[in-house]
């Protein structure tokens, strides 16, 4: 596996995206994850959009963070925010995004980082499972998600 920082606009980006975003409506019937990303958002040192690519060159994981400071939304200063944590169906089971989301932690941290924040639904048990698996704990909600029933909040300290 390659993984290598892309734009968060860049076409395999944009391919991933639209993938994780019809599997979200899949499993929440809605029209997937609202939350405003803009590409500068993962723009270093401020936060990095990751890809891994097979031996064929195709595009099979994707993840990013975003830098978050204290706001109005439950972020605390120092925050790094993980965002569009995806392995396409077909490459699922290969330790892809234990992989990627070490790799994004490791990135973080080097950025200066102090703590790993993410959100995840109740709806996506295996997320759930290799994020507390990874050492993440619950933590009070935050983000656009915050006041959803099915949306679960875990952080780590970095």
């Amino acid at each position: 596996m390659n993984i290598r920082p892309v734009p968060f606009d860049h076409p395999d980006a944009v391919k991933l995206n639209d993938q994780v975003q019809a599997e979200y409506h899949v499993r929440y019937g809605d029209g997937g994850d609202a939350t405003t990303l803009e590409p500068s958002d993962f723009d270093p040192p401020n936060g990095v959009y990751l890809i891994a690519y097979d031996d064929n060159d195709d595009p099979v994981a994707t993840g990013g963070w975003r830098a978050q400071d204290a706001n109005g939304e439950g972020n605390e200063d120092g925050d790094a925010e993980l965002k569009r944590m995806y392995v396409i169906e077909q490459a699922r089971g290969l330790g892809l995004a234990r992989c990627m989301l070490a790799t994004l932690e490791d990135d973080a941290r080097a950025a200066g980082r102090t703590r790993m924040v993410l959100e995840t639904g109740t709806k996506q048990p295996e997320a759930i499972a290799l994020y507390t698996s990874s050492g993440y704990e619950p933590c009070v909600k935050f983000g656009y998600y915050r006041f959803h029933q099915d949306s679960r909040c875990f952080a780590k300290t970095l």
